[in-house]
């Protein structure tokens, strides 16, 4: 196929088709991000009724990732096509609903930004070929995990668990790691944080984080391999630690509110999985180790 070929051929061209296949990815992310959590939601309320006999809620309208139609929130509008092209149509738009004037959030457009530059680097980062493909797909669901853990403090088992599964079948053919040591990566992962809440509640009385944060360790594990876990871990908790204390004077909270650990997990596992080797490296020359 000659597209393909010239991908293949062409770092700058893979480059920036990748680019454009982000921004539209990151479109969709956003309705994922949106609406996942509120689907759990409409599950958990359904089945909660089926546990305790209420009388069903009656029908109500079909709400997935795909239908409806995405809408403004504020006076119902129906976007059309050519209002949800990503980044262009937020800025002709001016950042306005173009039926009732009122403001889309700024977030949309840099949730595409953000994805569309990700994916970009990792193309060329990588290169034509199977381990860019995977890490797009990696660094898609840890950007659409880190907005919904950062949003509802949960992480959804329907993005975290496929995605351990793939790094465990991708590295049965060694793409980042041996199919042994992404299988430890994701034991030691999810045992190292199960092991740390319940010492913390032990001692406290307090749950520290939830376990949806021992499964994102476990995946990025299957992923990386148990060699990128204690980076994981320090980096993840050297950033929660910094970020954690400004997002809480930028909300003005108490120090006991809650602060999702999960987005600094997943960027701390990115960089080690992309840059573990060198950073670790670096660090034990600068020890004197050698």
């Amino acid at each position: 196929m000659p597209f393909i070929d010239l991908l293949a051929s062409h770092v700058l061209a893979f480059v920036f088709s990748v680019l454009l296949l982000g921004l539209v990815v990151g479109s969709f992310l956003n309705v994922v991000i949106y609406r996942l959590p509120k689907m759990m939601l409409r599950d958990w309320q359904a089945q909660a009724r089926e546990v305790l006999e209420l009388p069903d809620a009656g029908p109500t309208e079909t709400f997935n990732l795909v239908l409806p139609n995405s809408r403004c929130p504020h006076c119902g509008h129906e976007i059309r096509p050519w209002e949800n092209i990503p980044l262009l149509s937020w800025l002709v738009l001016h950042g306005k609903c173009s039926s009732c004037k009122a403001s889309i959030s700024v977030r949309y457009p840099l949730v595409e930004l953000a994805c569309g530059l990700l994916s970009a680097y990792i193309a060329w980062h990588f290169g034509f070929g199977w381990q860019a493909g995977a890490m797009l797909l990696l660094s898609w669901g840890l950007l659409a995990m880190s907005l919904i853990d950062f949003d509802h403090q949960l992480l959804p088992d329907s993005l975290v668990l496929p995605l351990l599964w793939l790094g465990l079948i991708i590295n049965h053919f060694g793409l980042f790691t041996s199919l042994e040591d992404a299988l430890w990566g994701a034991i030691a992962g999810y045992l190292s944080l199960w092991s740390m809440y319940w010492l913390f509640k032990l001692t406290t009385g307090k749950e520290g984080m939830g376990y949806g944060d021992f499964k994102l360790l476990a995946m990025l594990g299957a992923w990386g391999g148990w060699q990128i876990l204690p980076l994981t871990i320090l980096l993840s908790s050297l950033v929660g630690a910094m970020l954690g204390l400004l997002i809480l004077k930028l909300r003005k909270a108490e120090h006991g509110t809650p602060i999702p650990f999960g987005p600094f997990l997943a960027l701390a596992g990115w960089i080690a999985l992309l840059w573990g080797k060198q950073i670790t490296g670096a660090y034990l020359q600068f020890a004197g180790f050698h």
